[in-house]
């Protein structure tokens, strides 16, 4: 099928007609698709061949604002399966069709049926179908194709933001810049010269001129006085088609206004004044105004009134009246008619706020006489600026030039200034200033990052005059360079389920940079290829300045491994490019189905025996009681190997302990076990001789036979009374324990106590027998034997 195209509206649409009709239907202009040819005959096998496409046109053109009374005619449609005969039907669909665009389905001829407007929609696109009008197949695929609305020039130029409203400074330059309007046109600005505008002024020269193809508008005049007038009206047109004849226009207006500035100096309307104060006035009190006028207005009309000599400066002072500008003339002292009747007083009216560029208009002051004032008085510097900014990058070395500042001495002598810095604040020896020239310079290095922006005070001073003083504050800023690499912003909790599967994303990371928008804007991650490849996880650069950690396997354990480590680099789009590099740590946590964290704790490896927290706590309090006694047990068994040393020089009683079992029942030579079964071998009373008895001593052993008729209960009761008669007991209670059993019992003692008295008839020859282990007790059992027979 073939798109015909018949609207050739320029010239160059002239030409693709042209070319379109002369070379048919397989060139320029059109879309040419063949049926597929497939043959249905009896007992035949269905052959598909290739299409067949020919060369591709698929834009049509239609005039906007089309107000003729037929439908424009926009192209044709034909197929290769059209053979005259009414049996192709040709569909069209997409937008517009069927309301604004409508097609014969016999012919294939397409029209427009409404009036378009290209600024409200530009193109449609539409497609085009060629199928067959008794069996309503299609003959040849659906091709699309587009219709572009072609712009005429039904827009005019508008000034959006107009009327405006504007100021400029009296006295500026000519070609001074005052404002730059823009129109904009509606049509298509591909397309011709539709919406090429050109300024132009109307009204307002020969004042103002404005640029044809910016729309800036200019001085056109020198000095321009606000004082002679004040106010402008501009009329600027706007017209498009590049300002030929036919196009379309617009306008505005443009409001200015001239503000002032200090080009009139003060004048006093008389030069000679005669005031007549009587003598009574009181000291103190105002004897009379004079004034000054001054053409300009707001602060450019301040002025000072001085007394700059005269004979009467002792007796009157002049103050100024801010408000009205008035000089006060105020009495000092009290007035003798006889003594003084007349002073003679130059008083001087001069602005206070100077503009150095009209300074050839001067001198801003004026003069007169009234017999009153004092001398000249001296004004200090002033600076060509009331503040500075001024800038300097970080890096700059010491003794760089940051900017000059520049004072002038106000006066006729115009004395020469020196400057210096008021070292107020740290701030102020990061700089230095030379005092002739006033050039600033560096005096530190500085840190952008830390302290962008410094403030200092400047102060100048007449060499002639130092006690006349002008400050100007300077503002400097810290320009940056890239110098701090891009960190990690936020403290990231990374963390990956257990359940987790590969590729998958657990967690995006951003950076910041301390440096300033220009240097840090763009950042790139990647991961640090001085270690090896991670095999868990990997880094994905998202190229908008954040970053996403994928992992590499599926499924992690905590009892495994909790936490792992991926080293990452950073680095900035600054220039030169700094990197930073950072360790991400990622836990390992128990996930619900849905990717919820459930906990990152590690589980004990007993856990799975059922044991709870409070079982194994108490498991873990055991085995420290256990060791608590192990570690008690060993420090009693050494202290008790300790070696006792006693001297031999003292003389005070000792307790000596023995840690011997000694040689058994036959052992009798260690001590004497005799007073243990009899009392009576125990020793006698002993009395105290630094105390003198009041009870006479039982008498020692009368007779043996006594002493062997004595009873262990005898024995106890003859202790006790003797405890209770003894005078020389400590003056408190005491305890004295006796362990009494009774009487001997009929069947005799079982104890081996008395065997130390007598002689075992035992015969230990057979420790020899037992092996080398008891060899040290078979000899010492052997001696005993000996000895015994001996």
């Amino acid at each position: 099928m073939r798109i015909t195209s018949t609207s050739c509206i320029c010239p160059v649409l002239v030409c693709l007609c042209f070319v379109q009709r002369c070379y048919g239907t397989a060139h320029h202009g059109s879309i040419k698709v063949t049926r597929n040819q497939t043959k249905h005959i009896e007992g035949e096998t269905e052959v598909h061949h290739r299409p067949k496409r020919g060369w591709v046109w698929n834009q049509f053109f239609v005039l906007e604002e089309h107000l003729g009374p037929d439908p424009q005619y926009v192209g044709k449609l034909h197929s290769n399966s059209d053979k005259g005969d009414g049996s192709v039907k040709y569909i069209l669909t997409g937008e517009g069709a069927g309301t604004i665009f409508v097609i014969d389905d016999t012919t294939g001829d397409i029209h427009s049926t409404k009036s378009l407007d290209r600024e409200k929609k530009t193109h449609y696109v539409l497609h085009a179908q060629a199928i067959d009008r008794r069996t309503n197949k299609p003959l040849e695929p659906e091709s699309e194709f587009i219709i572009k609305v072609q712009d005429i020039n039904d827009n005019a130029p508008t000034f959006t933001d107009g009327p405006y409203i504007v100021t400029v400074p009296e006295m500026s330059d000519m070609g001074t810049s005052v404002l730059q309007v823009t129109a904009t046109d509606a049509d298509d600005p591909t397309y011709g010269n539709s919406a090429r505008v050109v300024y132009s002024i109307l009204q307002g020269q020969p004042y103002f001129s404005v640029d044809p193809k910016t729309g800036v508008i200019r001085t056109a005049l020198h000095n321009m006085d606000r004082e002679a007038r004040e106010h402008y009206s501009v009329v600027i047109q706007a017209k498009d088609m590049a300002g030929q004849v036919g196009g379309l226009s617009g306008s505005t207006t443009v409001n200015i206004t001239l503000t002032d500035v200090n080009d009139n100096p003060p004048r006093f309307p008389q030069k000679h004044y005669q005031l007549y104060v009587p003598e009574s006035a009181q000291v103190g009190s105002a004897v009379g105004k004079i004034k000054a006028n001054d053409a300009d207005t707001g602060s450019n009309a301040d002025m000072k009134y001085t007394i700059i000599n005269g004979d009467g400066s002792g007796v009157f002072s002049i103050s100024t009246d801010k408000e009205t500008r008035e000089g006060i003339i105020s009495l000092k002292k009290p007035l003798n008619y006889e003594k003084k009747k007349s002073y003679t007083l130059n008083i001087e009216g001069a602005n206070t706020h100077l503009d150095f560029r009209f300074s050839h208009l001067g001198p801003f002051k004026d003069v007169t006489m009234l017999k009153i004032i004092v001398g000249d008085v001296d004004e200090p510097p002033l600076f060509t600026l009331p503040s500075y900014v001024m800038d300097v990058y970080e890096n700059a070395k010491i003794g760089t030039v940051v900017g000059t500042v520049t004072a002038q001495d106000p006066d006729s002598a115009n004395n020469l200034v020196r400057y210096f810095i008021d070292h107020n604040t740290g701030e102020d020896t990061y700089f230095t200033i030379d005092a002739n020239t006033g050039t600033i310079k560096t005096a530190k290095a500085f840190d952008r990052e830390e302290t962008p922006w410094y403030n200092i005070t400047v102060t100048a001073s007449e060499i002639e005059s130092p006690g006349l003083l002008s400050h100007v504050t300077i503002g400097i800023k810290i320009l940056d360079v890239n110098d701090n690499p891009p960190e990690l912003a936020g403290d990231h909790d990374v963390v990956v389920c257990e359940n987790a599967k590969p590729n998958q994303v657990i967690q995006t990371i951003g950076a910041t940079d301390r440096d300033d928008f220009a240097n840090g804007q763009r950042f790139h991650f990647s991961l640090d290829n001085s270690f090896p490849l991670n095999p868990n996880f990997t880094l994905k650069d998202n190229e908008d300045n954040t970053a996403s950690i994928l992992t590499r396997r599926r499924r992690f354990s905590r009892t495994t491994q909790d936490v792992y480590y991926l080293p990452i680099v950073i680095s900035d789009g600054g220039i030169p490019s700094l990197s930073g590099s950072t360790t991400l740590v990622i836990r390992v946590c128990a996930c619900e189905r849905d990717g919820r964290v459930r906990t990152c704790h590690a589980e004990a490896f007993l856990s799975s025996a059922g044991l709870s927290t409070g079982a194994l706590i108490a498991i873990l309090l055991c085995v420290v009681i256990l060791l608590a006694i192990v570690v008690l047990f060993i420090t009693l068994r050494r202290s008790k190997k300790e070696p006792l040393i006693i001297s031999e020089e003292d003389v005070r009683e000792n307790v000596v302990t023995y840690d011997d079992e000694g040689g058994g029942e036959e052992d009798t030579e260690a001590f004497d076990i005799t007073a243990l079964r009899n009392p009576s071998a125990a020793e006698e009373l002993k009395y105290r001789r630094d105390v003198r008895p009041e009870v006479k001593p039982t008498p020692k052993h009368p007779t043996s036979s006594s002493l062997d008729s004595i009873d262990v209960q005898e024995f106890i009761k003859q202790r006790l009374a003797e405890a209770d008669l003894d005078p020389s007991v400590p003056p408190y209670d005491s305890l004295q324990t006796y362990a009494y059993e009774g009487q001997r019992s009929e069947a005799g003692s079982i104890s081996s106590l008395d065997s130390a008295t007598t002689h075992s008839d035992q015969d230990y020859n057979y420790l020899g027998d037992w092996g080398p282990e008891f060899k040290k007790v078979a000899e010492l059992y052997g001696e005993m034997e000996s000895e015994r027979t001996t």
